[in-house]
C-alpha cells in the first residue's frame, strides 16, 4: 500500500512542477523587446522566362501521356470456377 502513497506523491510533486515552471517561462518571456530603428531597402529584379529546349517531349491535350510507363494486366484465369 505504501508505495502506491509514495507514486501518487512523486507524480503530483511532478505535475505541480511542471506548473510552476510553466509559469515562469510565460513570465520570462512576455517582455516587450523594442523593434529594430534600422530601416530596409527593396529592390526588385526582373528575369526573362525560360525558353523551351528540343530535349523536352511535346505535350499534347489530346495526346497520350509520354511520362507515364506502359501498364499491361495479367492475363484472365482461364480455369473453370471452383478448380484451382
Amino acid at each position: 500500500m505504501k508505495t502506491g502513497w509514495s507514486t501518487r506523491r512523486v507524480a503530483a510533486s511532478l505535475g505541480i512542477a511542471a506548473i510552476i515552471s510553466m509559469g515562469a517561462l510565460t513570465a520570462c518571456g512576455s517582455e516587450e523587446k523594442e523593434a529594430p530603428s534600422e530601416t530596409s531597402t527593396t529592390t526588385t529584379t526582373t528575369t526573362t522566362p525560360a525558353s523551351p529546349t528540343e530535349k523536352a517531349p511535346r505535350l499534347d491535350p489530346t495526346g497520350p501521356n509520354p511520362f507515364s510507363p506502359e501498364i499491361k494486366a495479367p492475363p484472365a484465369p482461364t480455369a473453370p470456377p471452383g478448380d484451382n
